[in-house]
């Protein structure tokens, strides 16, 4: 009778739905981590399909004033380690999270997973994600006079160090005119693609994910190019020659696992119609049921 009585207690329990891995969202330029028109309203959306999920929104800074100027104004290596910090200390986070990058917040996540691989990242999806950098200045919000001002900094030289350590998307332009100078003088996305030197610790991370999945806007007109989403760019002084991911140095060397993660079947591809981060739910819908849940 007891050890009857264990084994419908066994078998309860085990049909006791376990709490979805939670998930970790990095907003875009411009954007805050909750404003209910833009990420409060994806995390709605998100949670209907996958009821009871937790999830935390990068905050940059302490208020919605300073998430959004951090998102242009900030050294983003310093920001990325305090988020690291943040995620360490969420004991929801413990067991490991999936995550969404949106927009520059892509690149962001992926620095998160290859720097900061306890808790574990499983899954990263990203949104129009700049993965090489873009070559040219993203669209700002409108012709204001904090974008005008990052526009004329980029003009004089994105590569000045003052520059580069106080303006965001300096810190993932890519000049493909002067491959060179891009690599020894970017601190952000050259340094976490193994541009410059090899950092192991980032390729055996990456490869660490369960599945990376990269999602290119077929129109998108932010991000130049808009192969830069799935790891694709500009040929060295050719900006009519696109090198698709899998032709790069990044992706033949397999400086950062993107290789190791294509052959075991373990990076995808998905496009989304429209323009940068005009969100189609039902694909995004699609990859949350294959790979969240």
């Amino acid at each position: 009778m007891m050890l009857a009585t264990l084994l419908l207690v066994a078998s309860a329990s085990s049909l006791v739905a376990a709490d979805p891995t939670p998930i970790v969202l990095w907003h875009g330029m411009g954007d805050t981590c909750c404003s209910a028109t833009s990420m409060g309203s994806l995390m709605n959306s998100i949670k209907k399909e996958i009821p009871g999920v937790y999830m935390y929104s990068v905050e940059l800074g302490s208020n919605t004033l300073q998430d959004r100027e951090k998102g242009f104004l900030a050294n983003m290596n310093d920001e990325i380690e305090g988020i690291c910090a943040k995620i360490a200390v969420d004991p929801k986070l413990a067991g490991g999270f999936n995550a969404i990058g949106l927009s520059q917040g892509g690149q962001f996540l992926r620095a998160v997973a290859q720097r900061c691989p306890n808790p574990p990242m499983k899954n990263l999806v990203t949104l129009g994600g700049q993965h090489q950098g873009v070559y040219g200045f993203p669209h700002c919000g409108g012709d204001t006079p904090l974008c005008d001002e990052i526009r004329q900094l980029l003009d004089e030289g994105a590569y000045i160090d003052w520059i580069q350590n106080t303006i965001v998307q300096a810190q993932y332009f890519h000049d493909s005119d002067d491959e060179e100078l891009y690599r020894t003088k970017s601190i952000f996305i050259a340094e976490i693609n193994n541009e410059l030197k090899q950092n192991d610790a980032y390729k055996t991370n990456l490869a660490n994910l369960e599945q990376l999945i990269l999602v290119k806007f077929a129109a998108d007109s932010m991000v130049v190019p808009r192969d830069s989403s799935w790891f694709g760019f500009y040929a060295e002084k050719d900006i009519d020659t696109i090198v698709q991911y899998n032709e790069t140095k990044l992706y033949t060397e397999d400086r950062i696992g993107l290789r190791t993660l294509d052959q075991s079947g373990r990076l995808q591809f998905y496009t989304m119609e429209g323009d940068h981060l005009q969100i189609d739910m039902k694909i995004l819908n699609e990859i949350l049921d294959k790979y969240f849940k």
